[in-house]
């Protein structure tokens, strides 16, 4: 089951922020998320926080999902005063979004704009698994101000699909992708997972090579997590399955890193390649470079101002409280200087517009030279000011960014 929320300081019952970071609000990009947390089954590596319907019990109903989580839009607004926030982005995330029908998507979408106000140029996004949406389906989410979908592929080998516990079958991502760009969508972006017990380095390339020749322009491709307290896990403990090789992982992603380069792919963060700046993840973006948001949905963070705090998980909790006209929230914690800072190095460092050195220490900026030196930063961007991760960094990249740290 998914990991415990970490501690924090009680929230008001209404929701109310400290004056200073409603004060600060339209200093920084405005995001929403909106965490759906309901899947068909449970993929056995995964430990997000998500249900399905047998696990969630009494009190809780994707039927009546979106009613409760424009409940929450409202709260937002409250809370946030009358600054004129116009939403940048929007991330409708889960779970399995797509479970819930179109209608419900689209019905809290278009609650955030009559609320909130969507930029001209808002990013709208959803992830989807392939076999949860249709052609009708994805026409109706674009034809209602949808601009992006994630779709998660994960791989394009079948034993490698079974191993994950993914329902869908190699070719439907791929179908998915085409009734995507029928639909309208101009943004489409698969994720893979690479490091899966049994795949091999052909299945990997087998994989990469279909979501190039799918024709998305970017691609997420993460290294297999063995999250204890999965399905995943128990197997590896009982020795069914290998636990994933450090040196396999490291090999994994340098070839998506050559296969995605060669293809006109340029990576702009750790995990993530697009083929422009323009189908580079906006929504992401902001969270890696500190901007605000709020977080719709049981478990779901927000951080505005400073202030980051965290929901209840169940989405029966999260119900409840709501149906109360409490504010959801479990916990929060006001960032001191100290704190943000360590993040931002902890972010921007994944990214590859870099870390400028200007704001590292005398340790940091010492380390910095040792890493250039070594060929873990980019030396023309280390002369031009900035902490670079060259691709043997980012193998290295939590290495780097604690001794950066220290």
């Amino acid at each position: 089951m998914p990991s415990a929320l970490p501690d924090g300081e009680p929230v008001p019952s209404t929701g109310e922020l400290p004056a200073t970071a409603v004060g600060s609000i339209g200093s920084l990009p405005f995001g929403l998320y909106v965490h759906v947390p309901f899947c068909a089954t449970r993929c056995g590596y995964c430990d997000f926080n998500t249900y399905t319907s047998t696990e969630l019990g009494g009190g809780a109903s994707a039927a009546t999902y979106a009613d409760t989580a424009i409940r929450e839009i409202d709260l937002a607004r409250k809370v946030l005063g009358a600054a004129d926030v116009p939403v940048s982005t929007v991330f409708f995330g889960g779970g399995t979004p797509t479970l819930l029908p179109a209608a419900d998507l689209v019905r809290m979408l278009h609650h955030v704009t009559a609320t909130f106000g969507l930029a001209s140029d808002a990013e709208v996004t959803t992830e989807a698994n392939p076999e949860s949406v249709t052609a009708e389906s994805l026409a109706e989410l674009r034809a209602a101000g949808f601009t992006r979908i994630s779709l998660g592929m994960q791989s394009a080998v079948p034993s490698v699909l079974a191993t994950l516990d993914r329902r869908h079958t190699p070719g439907r991502a791929v179908a998915a992708v085409s009734e995507a760009r029928a639909a309208g969508f101009e943004q489409v972006s698969l994720d893979l997972i690479y490091g899966t017990p049994g795949e091999t380095d052909a299945d990997w390339r087998a994989s990469l090579t279909a979501a190039i020749a799918s024709g998305v322009d970017h691609v997420s491709a993460y290294s297999l997590i063995v999250e204890p307290g999965t399905r995943l896990a128990s197997r590896v403990a009982r020795g069914e399955l290998p636990m994933p090789d450090d040196d396999g992982l490291a090999d994994r992603y340098a070839i998506a890193d050559s296969e995605l380069g060669a293809a006109g792919f340029e990576w702009y963060e750790v995990s993530n390649w697009a083929r422009s700046a323009e189908s580079q993840a906006r929504h992401n973006i902001l969270y890696w470079t500190g901007g605000d948001w709020w977080g719709i949905g049981p478990g779901a963070h927000s951080h505005v101002g400073g202030v980051r705090w965290w929901n209840v998980k169940h989405p029966r909790d999260y119900a409840g409280r709501l149906d109360e006209g409490v504010s959801p929230a479990a916990a929060r914690e006001v960032l001191a200087d100290r704190e943000r800072a360590v993040e931002r190095v902890m972010l921007h460092l994944r990214l590859r517009s870099g870390l400028p050195l200007s704001v590292l220490d005398g340790g940091g900026l010492a380390a910095a030279v040792r890493f250039r030196d070594d060929g873990l930063l980019d030396s023309a961007s280390y002369d031009a000011g900035d902490a670079v991760l060259t691709l043997r960094g980012r193998l290295l990249a939590d290495a780097v960014i604690r001794d950066l740290l220290d």
